[in-house]
């Protein structure tokens, strides 16, 4: 079983930067493939970012490519999004989440989920 805590959201202007950090714990933090989720009021949860197992491989939606950037540590079993140039747009939940095995861009994919992180971008 692992555990996932997000952190690093808050209230950021238009154009703005946020670093959002995601500790594992109770795992093999190094065995599974790490995504970032998110979900606006009304809306239904999105992909993000995607990282294998090794860092060596990382995808994006394409509303965030450009802008933020997925890696991970896997000495301290965490994994990052740093995100710029924010938007008001980007202001939802962001949640960490754990795969298994090939990369994947699919909710229903993921076998553990963190509590989510509130990112609020104003105009």
């Amino acid at each position: 079983q692992v555990q996932l805590v997000e952190s690093g959201g808050g209230l950021v202007q238009a154009g703005g930067s946020l670093r959002l950090s995601c500790a594992a714990s109770g795992g093999s933090f190094s065995m599974y493939g790490m995504g970032w989720f998110r979900q606006a009021p009304g809306k239904e949860r999105e992909f993000v970012a995607a990282i294998s197992w090794s860092g060596g491989s990382t995808y994006y939606a394409n509303s965030v490519k450009g802008r933020f950037t997925i890696s991970r540590d896997n000495a301290k079993n965490t994994v990052y999004l740093q995100m710029n140039s924010l938007k008001p747009e980007d202001t939802a939940v962001y949640y960490c989440a754990a795969y298994e095995g090939v990369p994947t861009r699919t909710a229903d994919r993921y076998y553990y989920w963190g509590q989510g992180t509130q990112v609020t971008v104003s105009s």
